[in-house]
């Protein structure tokens, strides 16, 4: 598996492994949760966004 190093603020480090403690997981599986989440919503708001675009464009062309 890649390595990628990142900067935070030291604070929000904290809260993420915090977080990751309380969920019994390490901070590497909470980040990667997290991305996966991130990429997952992204991906279907640019489905709902073409959806959008493709209904606009089917009503100017009607």
């Amino acid at each position: 598996m890649a390595r990628v190093l990142i900067s935070m603020p030291e604070r929000f480090l904290d809260e993420i492994d915090s977080l990751a403690s309380n969920e019994n997981r390490t901070r590497s599986e909470l980040i990667r949760e997290a991305l996966r989440t991130y990429m997952y919503r992204n991906q279907v708001r640019n489905v709902k966004r073409a959806e959008k675009n493709a209904e606009l464009l089917d009503n100017l062309l009607s």
